[in-house]
């Protein structure tokens, strides 16, 4: 499948982990079709309502630095060929490739959700990360506005989070989260994985360009909010020659610190991935999985705890020396940018609202 413009993946094959295998049409017929019919239509942006009954995802992962996260929307519209999120989409009987990208599905009710879970008696206060599977600024929050319908729920409950976003979009909320941040309750993470727009165009054709990611960086940093940039991923003979270019430009926009993971190739991420060399990078696709599977003890796609995060092999200690130097020259410490928990009061029931209202209106 030749790549469609403006869209990340190559293919859209229907993954068949989880359910029967699926039909595929072939034969020499399929040839003559464009010639028959013309040329497929343009693929668009499709978004359905998902009814969820709980917004609050939790996690026991050793190497995850949260334990319970939030996800408006599955599927993400900046076709990041890279995103380790493509495989969910297989749970709907959905492509991982082009679906991801262009079937996508929101949670209008979430707020209500989190509000219904934060009251519950037994919560236990623990900060919620938002954007830990797909970008909670992507298109769509134009104009659904979940991730700010959760944010005002948080602020209110004066509730710590962790926002990870490649978006500059983010800064439409810049009123709740420099409220938040006077109180320690919010930190960003800023993705900036290259500042060559061509290379992003590519490897993330519908997110915002690196500049006004920086941008944003430099923004959210003179609001108050600490901003940690994250590289991640970095990709071998791809991105990693700009790992102490982009260091240097988010500490220079305001970052508090910085962090990355090497590039990640789960389950049907793999062959999206290899799809995606063949078209943009032929010239150096062997190359770069041969680096690739050095860092993952000789797979495509190491799953294991702790070492799925950082990479083995002489070519990860490279790139981690590289990165460890870049970061001192910047001035990072290596100091984790903490939120308060100790701050939470539970959402205000409507009648305790209803009274304050009253005695508002007395007033």
């Amino acid at each position: 499948m030749a790549n469609e413009k403006g869209r990340g993946a190559t293919r859209n094959e229907t993954s068949g982990r989880f359910h029967l295998p699926v039909r595929e049409a072939d034969g020499d017929w399929l040839d003559a079709l464009p010639a028959i019919d013309g040329p497929a239509p343009r693929r668009r942006t499709s978004v359905t309502v998902e009814q969820a009954r709980r917004i609050i995802t939790r996690n026991n992962s050793p190497d995850i630095g949260f334990s319970q996260s939030i996800n408006a929307y599955r599927g993400c519209e900046h076709g990041c060929i890279y995103c380790f999120a493509r495989p969910t989409h297989a749970y709907h009987d959905l492509s991982p490739g082009l679906d991801f990208e262009t079937r996508l599905f929101a949670k209008p009710d979430a707020a209500k959700l989190l509000r219904a879970e934060l009251s519950r008696s037994n919560y236990a206060v623990a900060p919620i990360a938002m954007g830990t599977n797909t970008d909670p600024y992507q298109p769509i929050e134009k104009d659904w506005r979940i991730t700010r319908q959760c944010l005002e729920v948080l602020a209110e409950c004066r509730h710590p989070v962790f926002i990870t976003t490649k978006s500059n979009r983010i800064l439409r909320d810049i009123d709740l989260l420099a409220d938040m941040a006077r109180d320690r309750l919010v930190s960003v993470a800023i993705s900036v994985t290259s500042l060559d727009p061509a290379v992003a165009r590519t490897l993330e054709p519908r997110a915002p360009h690196p500049l006004r990611r920086i941008e944003a960086i430099r923004q959210l940093a003179e609001a108050g909010i600490p901003i940690l940039a994250s590289l991640s991923p970095i990709i071998p003979a791809i991105t990693d020659h700009e790992i102490e270019a982009i260091v240097e430009r988010v500490s220079q926009a305001g970052a508090r610190e910085a962090s990355y993971i090497p590039i990640r190739l789960p389950h049907e991420v793999a062959p999206l991935f290899r799809a995606w060399l063949d078209v943009h990078y032929p010239d150096r696709a062997a190359k770069v999985m041969s680096i690739i599977r050095d860092m993952r003890g000789g797979r495509d796609n190491d799953p294991n705890f702790t070492t799925r995060m950082r990479g083995q092999g002489v070519w990860a200690d490279l790139i981690r020396a590289r990165f460890v130097k870049a970061r001192k020259r910047a001035g990072f410490t290596g100091d984790r940018l903490m939120v308060r928990t100790d701050l939470f009061r539970p959402p205000e029931g409507p009648q305790m609202r209803l009274f304050q209202i009253l005695e508002e209106q007395e007033r």
